[in-house]
């Protein structure tokens, strides 16, 4: 049957449309500062057999790794119109605990005409019921800035998954239309901010909803056949842009290795290797000779090592396409289980999601960029420079919990400097307005400024890393997970590396203690935690 480019376009942008309309909906009726300023989450389509139709421009890190955990929900669960399936196991497709996902099925009208009909059989309860499948899923994963566990903000330093809060298996949140009051209150008992997670919860449930009544008008327009048949096609068409991007490399293997600082716990480096055999218009990724899983909290699950792979080479294309399955059909992934880069449970893995997630898309670029020295840009800061905070707020008398990632300096490009102070690669989220924090938690902002000095040089030089200061107005506990406080982003073609990053405490009496990459620290009224983010990278020569 012959597409109609025009319809098709339609079709695309109605289905991206859709899942940026549900992080609209997921911003404006959020709880927290995590979702409502820093919009840390992310929302996506899928189709009938749970492969990604499009996702919203939210985090990359999210992203890539969301469709194992509908994976999961389809697989766990028999799903019946009105349900919504909760999650947040790092080991069933979920990144790391804080992360939690929600995911719909999408039924349409059993007697219309626009409706699939495929019949299957379920089990419901203690018997069984025909049933018709789900037409789509929608599905959502927003941070939450506490879960529970052994630390204020679930990003806890960690020996065990255990330690870093409450797991989550696929289970019903909402049977048929209806919360499932047991499981939501074994959910807010277990963390230290129950409003606020209700509240967040709550607009992912919105979020959803949104998404699931959109794809329905557009099946009441268009017909199922139709809106399906489009769903594939740009599947199809974002794999066939993707072979040929790959397919103008060089076929050969290139190489490359990179390190993370440590794990928190030891002072050893954990090596990450990566080497990429372009064959034709396929390429494959092995990281085979990365380091052994650790015994602290930097463990990437297989989702992260998949999500930073599938991300890298989205960033080839020219073209403006969907990241869908598309995306993942060319590309075979290699991750020996057991090690850092597809960790074993029960391994702690708060920091995988954020650190080393960005230490693999490092090294996946520095390979490409041997085949493609005029196009891959130097490395950006490489870290998130995670901050939880915590303690009990004067003003309410209640615990609070807060999260934040902080930007650093982009990388040098061909033909244009870095960026400064941004979030890059797998983190797309905002700051918290100083004024929308201060008034949130018994805390000030001290200082925000660009870190002068912290670029690498080079013709395109790299971005400035940033200052963010934390004065405690009363006890608070603090974690930091942060990465390339010991290594350097490598700059590209001659260009020099950025600057390493430096966590310090500015006691009240003036004294300054400086801080590891990893630490978890107790602040006093007057102390002040001071984050300084690496720059990026620089490319070509000074």
């Amino acid at each position: 049957m012959r597409t109609d480019p025009i319809e098709f376009e339609i079709f695309k942008n109605l289905f991206v449309s859709i899942a940026e309309e549900m992080g609209v909906t997921l911003c404006r009726t959020g709880f927290s500062p995590n979702i409502k300023e820093r919009l840390d989450y992310s929302c996506a389509l899928y189709d009938a057999a749970g492969h990604t139709i499009a996702q919203g421009d939210h985090l990359p890190v999210h992203l890539g790794a969301m469709p194992l955990s509908v994976r999961a929900a389809i697989d766990h669960v028999a799903m019946e119109p009105g349900d919504t399936v909760i999650l947040n196991d790092p080991f069933r497709g979920g990144t790391h605990l804080p992360d939690i996902t929600l995911v719909s099925p999408v039924f349409l009208n059993p007697r219309g005409p626009s409706s699939p009909t495929a019949l299957s059989s379920a089990k419901v309860g203690s018997g069984s019921a025909s049933r018709r499948k789900p037409a789509f899923y929608v599905a959502n994963r927003a941070h939450h800035s506490d879960v529970g566990g052994m630390s204020p903000g679930s990003m806890p330093l960690a020996r065990e998954i255990f330690q870093e809060g409450l797991i989550i298996p696929p289970i019903k949140l909402i049977r048929r239309g209806q919360m499932v009051p047991d499981i939501l209150a074994l959910l807010l008992n277990n963390v230290r901010t129950p409003d606020e997670r209700e509240g967040d919860l709550t607009a992912q449930i919105a979020a959803n909803h949104t998404g699931a009544e959109r794809l329905r008008q557009i099946v009441s327009r268009y017909g199922y056949k139709r809106v399906a048949r489009y769903a594939a096609l740009t599947q199809d068409y974002t794999e066939r842009v993707l072979r040929a991007t790959i397919a103008r490399i060089p076929d050969a293997t290139y190489e490359f290795a990179d390190a993370l600082d440590n794990d928190g716990f030891s002072d050893t480096p954990i090596c990450i290797r990566c080497a990429i055999t372009i064959a034709g218009d396929s390429a494959t990724v092995d990281f085979t000779g990365s380091d052994p899983q650790t015994s602290g909290g930097v463990n990437a699950n297989l989702a992260i090592t998949l999500s930073a792979t599938l991300y890298v080479f989205r960033c080839l294309i020219a073209e403006d396409v969907l990241y869908n399955d598309g995306i993942a059909r060319p590309i075979r992934v290699i991750a020996p289980e057991g090690s850092v880069v597809n960790a074993r449970h029960p391994s702690a893995v708060a920091g995988g999601n954020v650190e080393t997630s960005q230490r693999i898309t490092d090294v996946v670029l520095g390979a490409l960029a041997q085949a493609l020295p005029d196009v891959i840009p130097a490395a950006n800061q490489g870290t998130m420079n995670n901050v939880t905070l915590g303690g009990t707020n004067p003003r309410s008398g209640q615990p609070f919990a807060y999260y934040e990632t902080a930007g650093g300096g982009m990388g040098g490009r061909p033909g244009m400097p870095g960026l400064s102070g941004v979030h890059t690669h797998m983190s797309n989220t905002r700051n918290t307005p100083i004024e929308a924090f201060e008034q949130a938690f018994p805390l000030r902002i001290r200082t925000y400024a660009l870190r002068q000095g912290s670029s690498g040089a080079g013709a395109f030089p790299g971005g400035e890393g940033l200052i963010r200061e934390y004065e405690a107005l009363v006890e608070t506990s603090a974690t930091i997970l942060t990465e390339r406080r010991n290594s350097q982003p490598y700059g590209a073609q001659g260009g020099a590396p950025g600057g390493c990053g430096r966590n310090s405490i500015v006691r009240a009496d003036g004294e300054v203690v400086p801080l590891p990459a990893k630490a978890r620290i107790e602040l006093h009224p007057g102390d002040r935690l001071r984050i300084e983010t690496p720059g990026g990278g620089g490319y070509g020569q000074p």
